[in-house]
């Protein structure tokens, strides 16, 4: 789980462990392949675990998904990478 962050205030959305190095193999945006694009990097929702591309991608399915289900704190699905993020409160946890 995610630790207390002061400033977070949506951290009770938080309900999945965040993701091991072998979740992270081989993973993609699903929704990047059903319409053939290309994404930057992956991104887990860290409520429900949906797996979406970041910001930097060109179509924005992690934040597509927040702004959809308001499931606001996302943390990162790529190797090596362990930091969390809140859409709602732009907060780097």
């Amino acid at each position: 789980m995610i630790g207390a962050v002061t400033g977070c205030t949506h951290l009770d959305q938080v309900a999945l462990e965040l993701p091991t190095e072998a979740d992270k193999r081989g993973a993609v945006c699903p929704e990047c392949v059903a319409m053939g694009a290309l994404w930057v990097h992956l991104r887990m929702c860290c409520t429900c675990g949906h797996i979406g591309c970041c910001d930097s991608s060109p179509n924005r399915h992690a934040r597509l998904h927040w702004e959809a289900s308001g499931h606001a704190v996302i943390t990162s699905f790529e190797p090596r990478e362990r930091w969390s993020w809140c859409f709602a409160d732009n907060l780097l946890l």
